[in-house]
């Protein structure tokens, strides 16, 4: 097993020996000519240009292709709360996958901050230099209010992929699932175990994709979240939008008689309690690197089983939706991030592979070149619907 002391014959710290990304130049720069059209004096007259209409920058600089991947370091993958350098080969990980499916460059920003103002004030700074902003890795709930103050502000997309690429991924894979099953999204009785950020954007996505909320059960670490408790904030959200029967009680009763299990808390759930599930029913469970139910465990009871693993079939990745959902956005020069944009991405994720449906083949491969193409296009067509395009 690979450990964390570096050791130099670990491909791992191999691998990641200087960093996995680094800054290209796009022009020449071998002559007086050149240096004088890159930079001074020619680039003057560019300033000149974006000074008189801001937009133009859009053209002559980097931000049309360009989004800054940031984060605290609060809540690194399976890590915790480990720091923004810690954080940081993440967050050059990220910037390599938006290159390599989508073509956009991304700039990594580690922040020496978990202070929710100072976050939303450090990026409101950096913005300009930016097409969009991903953020990534801050824990909830602290992460509702910093998305929704700089989507506010800021006139460029904010997408917090923790909550929502993980959202968009697992409404294509239930999108495909029912379709396999012959079931209607509509018809589904769903039990959400995890309510931080991912737990909550999935909850709002099935909802947006046609899930019926009332047919919704979200469970955190004390059990089914309803009116029954007093709550504040989204888990108060989700208490009045979600759990129709007033159940209570622990997963185990969140389970009973459900079609969908979609676990995003990390914690175990007994097979009992998945055995407990209708006939025919779907687990997707995603804690990485240990599912909430082992896979072979919830196939004993289940139709179709997904993780967050790429070890077994049908992996629901984040990798399937950023990238594209960045391209497109930039492509149509979106103000913002739409749900409808959202939703149009997981369509288009579904879309992909549902001429081959098998129950170990939901979803695309990560590693399939339709998948951001297919994403950005889409979420660039739904931005001109939604009225949130500029071009």
């Amino acid at each position: 097993m690979p450990t964390s002391t570096p050791d130099p014959a670990d491909p791992v710290f191999r691998l990641h020996l200087g960093g996995k990304m680094a800054v290209a130049s796009t022009v020449p720069l071998t002559s007086r000519e050149d240096l004088s059209l890159a930079y001074t004096p020619g680039v003057a007259r560019v300033c000149e240009a974006i000074a008189a209409d801001p937009d133009l920058a859009d053209d002559y600089t980097w931000v049309s292709h360009t989004v800054a991947v940031v984060t605290d370091g609060s809540a690194v993958l399976g890590l915790g709360n480990i720091g923004p350098r810690a954080a940081l080969p993440v967050m050059e990980g990220k910037a390599v996958l938006f290159k390599q499916f989508a073509g956009v460059d991304a700039v990594p920003i580690c922040l020496d901050t978990q202070d929710v103002d100072e976050i939303v004030a450090t990026v409101r700074a950096l913005a300009p230099s930016f097409g969009g902003i991903n953020l990534e890795d801050i824990s909830a709930p602290r992460c509702f209010e910093v998305e929704r103050r700089l989507d506010e502000a800021l006139p460029i997309p904010v997408f917090h992929d923790d909550q929502h690429g993980t959202a968009i991924v697992v409404l294509a894979a239930l999108r495909n699932a029912a379709t396999l099953l012959n079931r209607k999204l509509g018809d589904l009785r769903v039990a959400v175990s995890g309510a931080g950020a991912a737990g909550v954007a999935v909850t709002k996505m099935l909802v947006a994709g046609g899930v019926n909320p009332d047919q919704v059960v979200v469970c955190d670490s004390r059990g089914i979240i309803g009116r029954h408790r007093e709550l504040t904030g989204t888990k108060a959200e989700l208490a009045e939008t979600t759990n129709a029967d007033g159940r209570q009680g622990d997963i185990t009763e969140a389970l009973r008689g459900a079609d969908v299990l979609v676990g995003v808390s990390g914690g175990q759930i007994p097979e009992a309690a998945v055995a407990g599930m209708a006939p025919g029913g779907i687990v997707f469970a995603l804690a990485n690197p240990t599912p909430e139910v082992h896979p072979e465990v919830a196939a004993r009871h289940v139709a179709v089983v997904a993780t967050g693993r790429s070890d077994y079939p049908n992996q629901i990745n984040n990798v399937l939706a950023f990238p594209g959902v960045f391209r497109g956005a930039l492509d149509a020069r979106a103000t913002r991030i739409t749900d409808g944009m959202k939703v149009a991405a997981a369509d288009a994720i579904a879309n992909v592979v549902a001429e081959s449906l098998t129950p170990e083949a939901i979803v695309p491969s990560p590693l399939d070149p339709r998948v951001a193409p297919a994403v950005a296009e889409a979420v660039a067509e739904a931005a001109r619907r939604d009225g949130v395009a500029r071009r």
